[in-house]
């Protein structure tokens, strides 16, 4: 067990078991076992792992095995995120995930129109991911223009403020947690759609019949998922809490 996931288990003594995002947060590596069950460790990581499994119909002993595993096996390097400052997590966010985002866009948007236009008619659900696709994309689009321009400049002048012993800003939404309501929202809807075109796609498997695009197609989602499964998990997991906690003046910058 890892020395982060000995630090949150000691604080959740008498109070409640990790939930699946707290175990990522602790040890990421733990994100490849969920995503393996299909348990959602971002949009829905703030439930505890046997509750999680039992809506899925899976076995909790089951999984837990999996994580056990992976304590008996050497730690690998990762980036501790829980460990950054707050205003250099929001940086990271927009640099790594938001950019990934505007520069896979151009792409998607061609072949999820190109592929339900060729071989929509033999497989229909190809017309139903590509208008999906169309509301995930148009939603992070917007999503990621709030974050930049309101929520996460609050949140770094906020972390850079208190390290340097000055007064927290004054926010004009009332208070972070408003905002961050609505992003965690946001969140659940587009993971949502994401989760459906996962179904629709039989795990992103292309059909025996499936050209090259067809198949690049179903790799650049199944890419695209697994990196907005990352983004979400930083943000509803790590950022937003602390920056909670610390708008309240209970977290430290």
């Amino acid at each position: 067990m890892s020395f982060q996931e000995e630090n949150i288990i000691n604080l959740h003594i008498a109070e409640k078991p990790l939930t699946v995002g707290e175990m990522v947060v602790a040890d990421y590596r733990k994100a490849e076992v969920f995503r393996k069950y299909g348990i959602d460790y971002c949009c829905g990581g703030k439930k505890p792992l046997e509750e999680t499994c039992r809506k899925k119909g899976i076995d909790p002993q089951v999984v837990q095995k999996e994580l056990d595993a992976l304590d008996m096996l050497p730690a690998e390097e990762q980036q501790h995120f829980d460990e950054w400052a707050l205003d250099m997590l929001a940086d990271y966010i927009v640099e790594r995930h938001h950019r990934y985002v505007v520069e896979s866009l151009p792409m998607l948007y061609e072949l999820t129109a190109k592929v339900a236009r060729v071989h929509g008619d033999r497989h229909p659900e190809l017309v139903e991911i590509a208008r999906l696709f169309d509301d995930v994309a148009v939603e992070l689009q917007m999503h990621m223009h709030k974050e930049e321009r309101m929520l996460f400049p609050y949140i770094s002048t906020l972390a850079a403020n208190l390290r340097e012993g000055k007064p927290a800003p004054v926010p004009v939404f009332g208070s972070v947690e408003n905002p961050i309501r609505m992003m965690e929202a946001e969140h659940e809807s587009a993971g949502g759609n994401m989760e459906e075109i996962r179904r629709l796609s039989s795990d992103y498997t292309p059909p025996a019949d499936a050209c090259t695009s067809y198949r690049v197609l179903f790799a650049k989602l199944d890419e695209f998922e697994q990196d907005l499964h990352q983004h979400v998990h930083l943000e509803n997991n790590i950022l937003f809490p602390k920056a909670i906690q610390m708008e309240k003046g209970s977290f430290a910058a």
